[in-house]
């Protein structure tokens, strides 16, 4: 607003005692801004359309402009008859500075309200969001172990007490590593794969050496982000309808690497053709695949892939494609959103 009156008022830079006219018009200025700013303030607080602040906003501008012009005039020729047409003069360079001001004023605090609109908005649907994710979540560890204390019963129904006690104890330390996992939603692929290792370990506990793994993580994706409990799910899945069945048992392959800035992560298992035709119509809607591919719609909404394949040397096939993002991208951009 001051550089619009410092321009305003150089028309008349050559007149005599023009410093003192000037500074007294910039200082009457900005009283009357002073006085205008709770009129604005009051202004925003109505739930008026922009046209029609800036109708009323240009009716205390005229007012203010007035009373500006008359003082300003007062102050720097003292008590004289008043010269219309300079008068004139001053008050429209008034009025025109002062409407600016408001205008630029409610601009502002427009600009304002939507930003902290706009941000309360964002934080209300990460908070959906993060409530979807931790009721998905929490769906999956009740599942697990209705599964993992039945094969306990199974192990003591069989006399193998050794297996049976082995098992409960790494379902325990299985069941800790989850609740301490909790309010997390998103981990380092490392920290995934050891705890489905977990997972597995308890598996072979209950099959007796029927289940044997292969994991291959490429190491420049071991600190990638994942959803937390991405793998286990989906290696339970594997388990139960491409191992389990079989009286030979098979193999559980996990593999990850990377396609540009795509991380892919493949889950298969080595079920034959029977496995395939017997179990994988039922796993294809069962909770593990149905609950992991809504919780990747809920993270990465379209960006990602999820599918089930099979392929041509038997078994079934999971492949997850996400964005490649490391933990140590995700704290600066955390850092820089504080």
């Amino acid at each position: 607003m001051y550089v619009w009156t410092v321009v305003s008022i150089i028309p008349t830079l050559k007149q005599p005692g023009t410093l003192r006219g000037s500074s007294v018009f910039v200082l009457s200025m900005f009283a009357a801004s002073c006085l205008l700013r709770p009129v604005c303030r009051s202004l925003m607080r109505r739930p008026l359309a922009w046209i029609a602040l800036e109708l009323r906003a240009l009716a205390w501008c005229l007012v203010a402009g007035a009373i500006t012009a008359y003082v300003a005039e007062l102050l720097i020729f003292g008590i004289r008859p008043l010269d219309w047409a300079d008068w004139l003069v001053t008050y429209t360079q008034a009025t025109w500075v002062l409407f600016m001001w408001c205008s630029l004023y409610f601009s502002i605090k427009l600009w304002q309200q939507s930003a902290r609109e706009r941000e309360r908005l964002l934080r209300a649907e990460s908070e959906v969001r993060d409530a979807r994710l931790s009721a998905l979540r929490y769906q999956i560890n009740p599942h697990f172990l209705f599964n993992s204390l039945n094969a306990v019963s199974t192990l003591v129904l069989d006399g193998n007490a050794p297996a049976a006690t082995r098992m409960l104890a790494q379902v325990g330390e299985f069941l800790r590593t989850i609740l301490d996992r909790d309010t997390v939603l998103e981990t380092p692929l490392s920290q995934e794969v050891a705890f489905t290792e977990q997972y597995l370990a308890i598996e072979q506990t209950r099959l007796a050496g029927r289940l044997r793994t292969e994991v291959s993580i490429s190491p420049e994706t071991l600190d990638a982000l994942v959803p937390s409990l991405l793998l286990q799910p989906l290696v339970e899945n594997a388990v139960r309808h491409g191992v389990a069945p079989l009286v030979e048992g098979g193999t559980i392959r996990i593999q990850s690497q990377l396609h540009g800035d795509q991380l892919q992560i493949s889950i298969q298992n080595s079920a034959d053709s029977r496995a395939r035709s017997e179990g994988q119509n039922g796993a294809a809607h069962g909770i593990g695949l149905t609950n992991t591919e809504e919780r990747l719609r809920t993270l990465y909404d379209k960006n990602y892939t999820f599918a089930l394949q099979y392929p041509p040397a038997g078994g079934c096939q999971v492949i997850v494609e996400l964005p490649f993002r490391k933990a140590a991208q995700q704290q600066e951009v955390l850092a820089c959103a504080r």
